[in-house]
């Protein structure tokens, strides 16, 4: 099953083949250039151009009357993500909201979900951490007048894995959890690619009396979700990686509906945020809307939005349960080819067990990472490399297939 013919007839048998057609692929290196970057910025669907467009037009053509009488009103326009990124994070339409971006949406969602006490203050993390995680978790800290030398638990693999065990989450909470307000990590590692059971996490973290959020930047649109069955407090995403809508794009957030109708919740509050029966009346007070959307401050980016559209409407189509077995297979494929390569230049860290890892492989190198990497972008291979010495693929299974997969591990093959 190693030959490009193998790959070609998988290709074929593949029932979402047609999506890759509906995306524009970058000729960075020319007409053989493999995208295998979508855990960084995925590809742009060809259908962002002309829902941007017509909101472009809108505003030409109705100025402020467009609020109401596009044929999107921008009033609303939030409204309509409810349902399909629900459909992507496994939650009730009430508990998403697309707005903001990551950090801000993390920063808002601990200022209601982070509150210390002298002797419960901790916020557990994992260690190597996503560098924006670990300032955000820092500043809040300092914010509340904790030193976060004291207040941050970075919780790391055992000495000589590369990968943290559930178990020992589970164990750390149960011993020092009276500790911790906050356990927020990761739904996938940025670096090393490891899912971590959100599930068991999050039920050991409430065991412990603390609350519980994650940071699902590399998850959302990765692995198949279910914020709301497994109980988490909060969640916050961005939406450039595997959901495709462009640089910077919206962010979204997660909010568990125990917390619905919790207006006594401390948040940091803006008008969008407020009752939309009473949001003209410009109030003095603010009442915050229940669910999700009780976290907005202001009324939603149109344009950003739109291209956001385009690409869930792809996942709607898609389906969540269809891409998370083609992402299975397409990874599981390219593990068999690297193993295939015989050398000790580099190492797959990524977690072997499907349940366990999303749609990004990660090669740590022995020696000379930055040259292998280099090496594969001069063959058209576009993946990513980060310091100190791994070089991250990242499959989608919306547009990658398994030719790409397969012309990949041939240049790896030549490069080692």
């Amino acid at each position: 099953m190693n030959g490009l013919d193998d790959a070609q007839r998988l290709d074929a048998a593949d029932p979402l083949r047609s999506f890759r057609d509906r995306f524009l692929f970058p000729a960075i290196h020319g007409e053989h250039t493999v995208y295998l970057c979508g855990n960084s910025l995925g590809l742009q669907p060809k259908a962002t151009q002309q829902l941007v467009l017509e909101e472009l037009e809108d505003w030409a053509n109705l100025g402020v009357e467009g609020h109401f009488d596009g044929r999107r009103p921008w009033y609303d326009y939030h409204e309509m993500f409810a349902e399909p990124a629900a459909h992507v994070v496994g939650a009730l339409p009430h508990e998403v909201v697309i707005m903001g971006s990551l950090t801000t949406n993390l920063h808002l969602l601990m200022a209601s979900f982070y509150r210390p006490t002298a002797d419960r203050f901790k916020i557990m993390i994992e260690a190597n951490a996503f560098p924006s995680d670990r300032y955000a978790v820092a500043s809040q800290a300092s914010f509340h007048g904790f030193d976060p030398a004291d207040a941050i638990v970075e919780f790391a693999p055992r000495d000589g894995e590369a990968l943290i065990r559930t178990e020992d989450v589970e164990a750390w909470l149960a011993e020092h959890g009276a500790s911790v307000a906050l356990v927020m990590f990761s739904g996938v590692n940025y670096y090393s690619g490891q899912a971590y059971d959100m599930a068991r996490i999050t039920a050991a973290g409430h065991a412990a009396g603390a609350r519980v959020g994650f940071d699902l930047a590399h998850a959302a649109g990765n692995l198949e979700l279910k914020l709301h069955d497994w109980g988490c407090d909060f969640a916050a995403w961005c939406t450039y990686k595997y959901l495709n809508s462009g640089p910077g794009g919206v962010g979204g957030a997660f909010v568990h509906e125990r917390w619905a109708h919790s207006p006594e919740l401390p948040r940091f509050a803006g008008w969008w945020g407020n009752d939309p029966k009473t949001r003209f009346e410009m109030p003095d007070q603010f009442v915050p809307q229940p669910g999700a959307a009780g976290w907005q401050l202001s009324n939603a980016p149109v344009l950003a939005m739109a291209a956001h559209k385009a690409s869930l409407d792809l996942f709607a189509e898609a389906t969540m349960p269809a891409l998370r077995a083609k992402s299975i297979a397409l990874t599981t494929y390219l593990l068999d080819l690297i193993d295939a390569i015989p050398t000790e230049r580099y190492k797959v860290i990524t977690p072997r067990d499907p349940a366990a890892r999303g749609g990004q492989l990660s090669i740590q190198t022995a020696r000379d990472g930055r040259e292998l990497f280099e090496a594969l972008q001069r063959a058209g291979i576009v993946c990513d490399f980060r310091q100190p010495d791994v070089i991250r693929l990242g499959v989608a299974p919306l547009y990658n297939s398994y030719e790409d997969v397969w012309r990949f591990a041939q240049v790896l093959r030549d490069a080692t």
